[in-house]
């Protein structure tokens, strides 16, 4: 069988995406199951954390799959789950063997495609609105960039649990279609335009109170930045100041560098900051069973949240003989999400 797999480049060179063969060992180990993979989600591959390794398996975002039961006797059930970062398969292979822990059944009423989609970032979210932030009824959380598949699962989860929420738009696109968006966010922010209003739109909309969580999809650490991307993008000094007192800024810039008068702001609010690291839960065994709990709760809110359009449905699955080209496009982050079907 075939699966993807990721060759880093020596120094800054830009890791290369091949498809090449693999094999299953003879053995089953303890606890795995081997299970036969229907579609596959792709998101960036972070090379820092593998770059001890020459080379580096691609570790799809989320993995769509189905059991292999005796099929005289069981029906096939479909089992979505995440592969950690040490795992010796490619997310892309036919059939693939993998801890029992790392899975849980996914829920009729969610397509395969939304699903694999939505696993990942769903997972994000719900790590960074409940685990760090402590989301709660009544609070207010600003989303950076709602309309982008973490954005919009982190608005999905904050309105099926009372929360309101504030959301910045990078395109008038992508403000209509969060103005769209049922029940409806409190305000759509556009930052497309250049324009710093952030600040004085978010103390209007809490009565100069602040937010209680900032949720961000980057931020820039320097004014001068110019390209478009970084334009889009808020000031960290902007985010420090719409937190309200004993706010919680949670954010996925691994490179945050934060000076004495932030950290001075920061506690003068008695706010703090927590880093958002999507692969936590499976590269720490100390967290299994807190992950082994999410991972259910986060599947079902995906279907019971009451946003509409009610499920983010990622882009059109492509085939796998298209998945180098998908998984380079991703990882150069010209687009946030693709998924491969099977």
């Amino acid at each position: 069988m075939k699966g993807l797999y990721c060759r880093a480049g020596l120094s800054d060179a830009e890791p290369k995406f091949v498809i090449q063969e693999a094999s299953l060992p003879d053995v089953i180990g303890t606890h795995q199951v081997r299970i036969q993979v229907k579609a596959c989600g792709l998101s960036p591959l972070d090379l820092k954390v593998l770059e001890s390794s020459q080379n580096v398996y691609v570790h799809d975002s989320a993995v769509y799959m189905t059991k292999q039961y005796d099929v005289m006797s069981y029906p096939r059930l479909p089992f979505p789950g995440i592969l950690p970062l040490d795992s010796p398969f490619s997310g892309l292979c036919d059939v693939i063997d993998v801890d029992e822990h790392y899975l849980v059944q996914k829920p009729e009423k969610l397509s395969s495609v939304c699903a694999v989609g939505a696993l990942r970032d769903g997972l994000c979210a719900y790590t960074a609105l409940h685990t760090h932030a402590r989301m709660a009824a009544g609070h207010t959380l600003l989303v950076m960039d709602g309309a982008s598949p973490f954005g919009l699962m982190c608005i999905q989860l904050a309105c099926y649990h009372g929360v309101k929420v504030l959301t910045t738009s990078h395109s008038p696109q992508k403000h209509t279609f969060l103005q769209q968006l049922r029940p409806s966010i409190a305000r759509v922010i556009p930052v497309d335009n250049g324009s710093s209003d952030l600040l004085p739109v978010v103390m209007e909309e809490t009565g100069g109170l602040g937010v209680d969580i900032v949720i961000d999809s980057g931020v820039r650490l320097q004014e001068e930045e110019e390209s478009e991307e970084a334009k889009l993008l808020p000031h960290k000094h902007d985010i420090i100041s719409v937190l309200g007192v004993g706010g919680h800024w949670v954010t996925s810039h691994q490179d945050l560098q934060l000076d004495p008068p932030d950290c001075r702001l920061l506690f003068l609010k008695s706010a703090s900051v927590s880093f958002l690291n999507p692969e936590v839960w499976t590269a720490s065994s100390a967290q299994q069973g807190r992950y082994l709990r999410i991972l259910p709760n986060q599947i079902q809110s995906v279907c019971l949240a009451p946003i509409c359009p009610s499920r983010p449905e990622p882009e059109e699955a492509v085939p796998r003989y298209e998945a180098t080209v998908a998984m380079e496009t991703v990882q150069l982050h010209q687009k946030k999400k693709a998924v491969v079907q099977l």
